[in-house]
Protein backbone atom coordinates (compact mmCIF):
# COMPACT_ATOMS: atom_id res chain seq x y z
CA UNK A 1 0.00 0.00 0.00
CA UNK A 2 1.61 3.27 -1.12
CA UNK A 3 0.95 6.79 0.18
CA UNK A 4 0.40 7.78 3.81
CA UNK A 5 -0.31 4.84 6.07
CA UNK A 6 -1.92 5.10 9.51
CA UNK A 7 -3.14 2.80 12.24
CA UNK A 8 -6.51 3.59 13.84
CA UNK A 9 -7.90 1.77 16.90
CA UNK A 10 -11.54 2.76 17.52
CA UNK A 11 -13.00 1.46 20.79
CA UNK A 12 -16.76 0.81 20.98
CA UNK A 13 -18.77 0.26 24.19
CA UNK A 14 -20.13 -3.13 23.15
CA UNK A 15 -18.56 -6.48 23.99
CA UNK A 16 -21.50 -8.83 24.57
CA UNK A 17 -24.06 -8.72 21.75
CA UNK A 18 -22.63 -10.63 18.80
CA UNK A 19 -25.01 -9.15 16.22
CA UNK A 20 -24.15 -5.59 17.25
CA UNK A 21 -20.43 -6.36 17.19
CA UNK A 22 -20.72 -7.71 13.65
CA UNK A 23 -22.71 -4.64 12.56
CA UNK A 24 -20.04 -2.32 13.98
CA UNK A 25 -17.19 -4.16 12.27
CA UNK A 26 -18.95 -4.50 8.88
CA UNK A 27 -17.99 -1.00 7.56
CA UNK A 28 -14.31 -1.92 7.97
CA UNK A 29 -14.51 -5.11 5.90
CA UNK A 30 -13.79 -5.22 2.16
CA UNK A 31 -13.16 -1.49 1.89
CA UNK A 32 -10.38 -0.46 -0.47
CA UNK A 33 -7.62 1.38 1.37
CA UNK A 34 -8.80 0.20 4.81
CA UNK A 35 -7.62 -3.14 6.20
CA UNK A 36 -9.25 -4.70 9.25
CA UNK A 37 -6.26 -6.19 11.08
CA UNK A 38 -7.98 -7.28 14.27
CA UNK A 39 -11.10 -6.91 16.40
CA UNK A 40 -11.62 -8.21 19.92
CA UNK A 41 -14.71 -8.01 22.10
CA UNK A 42 -14.40 -8.43 25.86
CA UNK A 43 -17.68 -9.25 27.67
CA UNK A 44 -16.29 -8.30 31.09
CA UNK A 45 -15.14 -4.92 29.80
CA UNK A 46 -18.24 -4.77 27.52
CA UNK A 47 -15.96 -3.23 24.94
CA UNK A 48 -14.91 -3.82 21.34
CA UNK A 49 -11.39 -2.87 20.20
CA UNK A 50 -10.86 -2.66 16.43
CA UNK A 51 -7.45 -2.31 14.75
CA UNK A 52 -7.35 -0.76 11.27
CA UNK A 53 -4.42 0.00 8.99
CA UNK A 54 -4.74 1.97 5.78
CA UNK A 55 -5.03 5.36 4.17
CA UNK A 56 -6.64 8.27 6.04
CA UNK A 57 -9.58 8.93 3.69
CA UNK A 58 -11.11 5.43 3.48
CA UNK A 59 -10.56 4.88 7.20
CA UNK A 60 -12.45 8.10 8.00
CA UNK A 61 -15.35 7.08 5.75
CA UNK A 62 -15.61 3.71 7.49
CA UNK A 63 -15.41 5.34 10.94
CA UNK A 64 -18.34 7.65 10.20
CA UNK A 65 -20.42 4.70 8.98
CA UNK A 66 -19.58 2.62 12.07
CA UNK A 67 -20.27 5.55 14.41
CA UNK A 68 -23.78 5.98 12.99
CA UNK A 69 -24.42 2.29 13.67
CA UNK A 70 -23.14 2.74 17.23
CA UNK A 71 -25.55 5.63 17.76
CA UNK A 72 -28.45 3.43 16.65
CA UNK A 73 -27.46 0.27 18.57
CA UNK A 74 -25.68 1.34 21.79
CA UNK A 75 -27.38 3.16 24.67
CA UNK A 76 -25.04 4.44 27.38
CA UNK A 77 -28.07 4.91 29.65
CA UNK A 78 -28.27 1.13 30.07
CA UNK A 79 -24.67 0.14 29.32
CA UNK A 80 -22.68 -1.63 32.03
CA UNK A 81 -19.14 -2.96 31.90
CA UNK A 82 -15.84 -3.04 33.75
CA UNK A 83 -13.95 -0.64 31.47
CA UNK A 84 -14.23 3.15 31.95
CA UNK A 85 -16.09 4.89 29.09
CA UNK A 86 -17.88 8.09 28.16
CA UNK A 87 -19.26 7.15 24.75
CA UNK A 88 -20.79 4.50 22.52
CA UNK A 89 -17.75 5.19 20.34
CA UNK A 90 -15.41 5.83 23.21
CA UNK A 91 -12.01 6.53 21.67
CA UNK A 92 -10.61 7.04 18.15
CA UNK A 93 -6.80 7.43 18.01
CA UNK A 94 -4.81 7.98 14.80
CA UNK A 95 -1.25 6.63 14.76
CA UNK A 96 1.33 7.53 12.07
CA UNK A 97 2.90 4.43 10.48
CA UNK A 98 4.52 5.34 7.14
CA UNK A 99 4.83 8.42 4.91
CA UNK A 100 2.92 10.55 7.40
CA UNK A 101 4.05 12.56 10.42
CA UNK A 102 2.60 13.00 13.89
CA UNK A 103 1.81 16.61 12.93
CA UNK A 104 -0.21 15.31 9.99
CA UNK A 105 -2.12 12.97 12.32
CA UNK A 106 -2.86 15.85 14.70
CA UNK A 107 -4.43 17.80 11.82
CA UNK A 108 -6.25 14.66 10.71
CA UNK A 109 -7.69 14.09 14.20
CA UNK A 110 -8.90 17.67 14.62
CA UNK A 111 -10.43 17.91 11.13
CA UNK A 112 -12.09 14.53 11.56
CA UNK A 113 -13.45 15.57 14.96
CA UNK A 114 -15.27 18.53 13.39
CA UNK A 115 -16.78 16.35 10.66
CA UNK A 116 -17.62 13.60 13.17
CA UNK A 117 -19.72 16.00 15.27
CA UNK A 118 -21.50 17.40 12.22
CA UNK A 119 -22.47 13.95 10.96
CA UNK A 120 -23.26 12.15 14.23
CA UNK A 121 -24.18 14.87 16.74
CA UNK A 122 -21.71 13.35 19.22
CA UNK A 123 -19.51 15.97 20.98
CA UNK A 124 -15.75 15.47 20.78
CA UNK A 125 -12.79 15.83 23.14
CA UNK A 126 -9.25 15.87 21.72
CA UNK A 127 -6.49 13.98 23.59
CA UNK A 128 -2.81 13.00 23.54
CA UNK A 129 -0.88 14.86 20.81
CA UNK A 130 -4.10 16.35 19.38
CA UNK A 131 -5.16 17.85 22.75
CA UNK A 132 -6.06 21.55 22.58
CA UNK A 133 -5.98 21.90 26.38
CA UNK A 134 -2.79 20.56 28.04
CA UNK A 135 -4.75 18.82 30.83
CA UNK A 136 -6.58 16.77 28.21
CA UNK A 137 -3.48 14.99 26.93
CA UNK A 138 -4.32 12.23 29.42
CA UNK A 139 -7.37 10.17 28.49
CA UNK A 140 -8.18 9.35 32.10
CA UNK A 141 -8.60 13.07 32.88
CA UNK A 142 -11.27 13.39 30.18
CA UNK A 143 -12.99 10.18 31.34
CA UNK A 144 -13.13 11.27 34.97
CA UNK A 145 -16.59 10.37 36.34
CA UNK A 146 -17.31 8.31 33.22
CA UNK A 147 -20.52 8.85 31.21
CA UNK A 148 -22.73 9.12 34.29
CA UNK A 149 -20.60 11.81 35.93
CA UNK A 150 -19.85 13.71 32.73
CA UNK A 151 -23.56 14.17 31.98
CA UNK A 152 -23.68 16.92 34.62
CA UNK A 153 -20.01 17.91 34.70
CA UNK A 154 -20.08 18.79 30.99
CA UNK A 155 -21.79 22.10 31.85
CA UNK A 156 -18.63 23.18 33.71
CA UNK A 157 -16.47 25.28 31.33
CA UNK A 158 -13.46 23.16 32.34
CA UNK A 159 -15.21 20.00 31.11
CA UNK A 160 -16.88 21.43 27.99
CA UNK A 161 -16.21 19.42 24.80
CA UNK A 162 -13.69 20.75 22.28
CA UNK A 163 -16.28 20.31 19.51
CA UNK A 164 -20.00 20.58 20.14
CA UNK A 165 -22.40 22.05 22.67
CA UNK A 166 -21.87 21.62 26.45
CA UNK A 167 -24.07 18.55 26.65
CA UNK A 168 -23.66 14.87 25.82
CA UNK A 169 -25.51 12.96 23.13
CA UNK A 170 -28.55 11.50 24.97
CA UNK A 171 -27.58 7.87 24.29
CA UNK A 172 -24.12 7.92 22.70
CA UNK A 173 -22.35 10.27 25.15
CA UNK A 174 -19.13 11.76 23.80
CA UNK A 175 -16.10 10.56 21.84
CA UNK A 176 -12.41 11.18 22.50
CA UNK A 177 -10.37 11.62 19.30
CA UNK A 178 -6.61 12.04 19.11
CA UNK A 179 -3.20 11.32 17.67
CA UNK A 180 -0.60 9.27 19.51
CA UNK A 181 2.33 6.91 19.25
CA UNK A 182 1.85 3.15 19.05
CA UNK A 183 0.28 1.82 22.25
CA UNK A 184 0.16 -1.75 23.56
CA UNK A 185 -3.05 -2.70 25.39
CA UNK A 186 -1.77 -5.38 27.74
CA UNK A 187 -3.66 -7.28 30.46
CA UNK A 188 -2.34 -9.40 33.30
CA UNK A 189 -4.84 -11.83 34.84
CA UNK A 190 -4.41 -12.92 38.45
CA UNK A 191 -5.66 -16.01 40.29
CA UNK A 192 -7.96 -14.38 42.82
CA UNK A 193 -11.45 -12.87 42.98
CA UNK A 194 -10.28 -10.06 45.27
CA UNK A 195 -10.60 -6.93 43.12
CA UNK A 196 -8.67 -4.90 45.71
CA UNK A 197 -5.51 -6.90 44.91
CA UNK A 198 -5.74 -5.89 41.23
CA UNK A 199 -6.41 -2.26 42.14
CA UNK A 200 -3.45 -2.11 44.54
CA UNK A 201 -1.12 -3.64 41.96
CA UNK A 202 -2.39 -1.27 39.25
CA UNK A 203 -1.60 1.66 41.54
CA UNK A 204 1.91 0.29 42.17
CA UNK A 205 2.65 -0.10 38.45
CA UNK A 206 1.10 2.96 36.78
CA UNK A 207 2.84 6.29 36.29
CA UNK A 208 0.11 8.45 37.87
CA UNK A 209 0.73 6.93 41.31
CA UNK A 210 4.52 6.62 41.16
CA UNK A 211 5.05 3.46 39.09
CA UNK A 212 6.56 3.02 35.63
CA UNK A 213 6.68 6.28 33.66
CA UNK A 214 4.95 5.04 30.48
CA UNK A 215 2.30 2.75 31.93
CA UNK A 216 -1.38 3.39 32.68
CA UNK A 217 -3.38 0.81 34.59
CA UNK A 218 -6.59 -0.07 36.40
CA UNK A 219 -7.83 -3.13 38.29
CA UNK A 220 -10.89 -4.96 36.93
CA UNK A 221 -12.92 -8.05 37.92
CA UNK A 222 -13.36 -10.94 35.46
CA UNK A 223 -16.38 -12.36 37.25
CA UNK A 224 -17.22 -15.05 34.71
CA UNK A 225 -13.71 -16.47 34.97
CA UNK A 226 -13.16 -16.11 38.71
CA UNK A 227 -10.11 -13.89 38.13
CA UNK A 228 -9.11 -10.26 38.43
CA UNK A 229 -7.17 -8.26 35.88
CA UNK A 230 -4.57 -5.52 35.87
CA UNK A 231 -5.53 -3.81 32.61
CA UNK A 232 -2.68 -1.73 31.19
CA UNK A 233 -1.84 0.67 28.41
CA UNK A 234 1.89 0.75 27.69
CA UNK A 235 2.36 4.03 25.86
CA UNK A 236 6.10 3.62 25.16
CA UNK A 237 7.21 -0.02 25.03
CA UNK A 238 10.81 0.96 24.24
CA UNK A 239 11.14 2.70 27.60
CA UNK A 240 8.96 0.33 29.67
CA UNK A 241 9.56 -3.15 28.26
CA UNK A 242 6.81 -5.76 28.58
CA UNK A 243 8.95 -8.18 30.58
CA UNK A 244 9.70 -5.44 33.11
CA UNK A 245 6.00 -4.73 33.55
CA UNK A 246 5.21 -8.45 33.93
CA UNK A 247 7.95 -9.03 36.48
CA UNK A 248 6.94 -6.00 38.55
CA UNK A 249 3.33 -7.25 38.66
CA UNK A 250 4.50 -10.78 39.52
CA UNK A 251 6.57 -9.37 42.38
CA UNK A 252 3.68 -7.27 43.71
CA UNK A 253 1.26 -10.21 43.41
CA UNK A 254 3.49 -12.33 45.63
CA UNK A 255 2.89 -9.83 48.45
CA UNK A 256 -0.76 -10.87 48.42
CA UNK A 257 -0.14 -14.59 47.90
CA UNK A 258 -1.61 -14.41 44.38
CA UNK A 259 -0.34 -16.13 41.22
CA UNK A 260 -0.07 -14.60 37.76
CA UNK A 261 -2.31 -16.82 35.58
CA UNK A 262 -1.82 -15.40 32.07
CA UNK A 263 -1.31 -12.26 30.04
CA UNK A 264 -3.26 -10.89 27.06
CA UNK A 265 -2.65 -8.41 24.25
CA UNK A 266 -5.70 -6.48 23.00
CA UNK A 267 -5.19 -5.71 19.34
CA UNK A 268 -1.84 -5.49 17.57
CA UNK A 269 1.69 -5.02 18.87
CA UNK A 270 5.09 -4.33 17.30
CA UNK A 271 7.42 -7.29 16.74
CA UNK A 272 10.15 -5.37 18.54
CA UNK A 273 8.14 -5.50 21.79
CA UNK A 274 7.86 -9.29 21.65
CA UNK A 275 11.47 -9.82 20.59
CA UNK A 276 12.69 -7.65 23.44
CA UNK A 277 10.89 -9.80 26.02
CA UNK A 278 11.82 -13.07 24.27
CA UNK A 279 15.48 -12.06 24.40
CA UNK A 280 15.14 -11.32 28.11
CA UNK A 281 13.45 -14.59 29.10
CA UNK A 282 15.72 -16.70 26.85
CA UNK A 283 18.77 -14.82 28.16
CA UNK A 284 19.95 -14.35 24.58
CA UNK A 285 23.42 -12.83 24.42
CA UNK A 286 24.09 -10.25 21.68
CA UNK A 287 20.73 -10.87 20.01
CA UNK A 288 19.93 -8.67 16.99
CA UNK A 289 16.38 -8.50 15.48
CA UNK A 290 18.06 -8.90 12.08
CA UNK A 291 18.59 -12.55 13.09
CA UNK A 292 14.83 -13.14 12.64
CA UNK A 293 14.49 -14.51 9.13
CA UNK A 294 10.91 -13.30 8.55
CA UNK A 295 11.89 -9.72 9.40
CA UNK A 296 14.82 -9.87 6.99
CA UNK A 297 12.53 -11.16 4.24
CA UNK A 298 10.06 -8.31 4.83
CA UNK A 299 12.91 -5.81 4.69
CA UNK A 300 14.11 -7.38 1.45
CA UNK A 301 10.62 -7.15 -0.10
CA UNK A 302 10.37 -3.51 0.90
CA UNK A 303 13.74 -2.76 -0.72
CA UNK A 304 12.60 -4.51 -3.90
CA UNK A 305 9.45 -2.41 -3.95
CA UNK A 306 11.48 0.82 -3.75
CA UNK A 307 14.10 -0.09 -6.35
CA UNK A 308 12.17 -2.49 -8.58
CA UNK A 309 15.25 -4.70 -8.41
CA UNK A 310 15.06 -8.32 -7.29
CA UNK A 311 17.58 -9.17 -4.57
CA UNK A 312 17.28 -12.96 -4.89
Amino acid sequence: MSGPLIECVPNFSEGRRHEVIEALVAPFRNRRGCSLFDHRADPDHNRLVVTLVGQPEPIQEALIEAAKIAVERIDLETHQGGHPRIGAVDVIPFVPLRNITMEDCITLARDFGERYYQETGIPVYFYEEAAIRPERRQLERIRQGQYEGLKTAVADPARRPDVGEPRLHPTAGATVIGARKFLIAFNVNLGTTDIEVARKIARAVRASSGGLCHVKGIGLALKDRGLVQVSLNIVDFEKNALYRVVELIRMEARRWGVNLVETEVDGMMPAAALLDSAAYYLQLSGFDPNQVVELRLLEMEEDEGKTGKETL
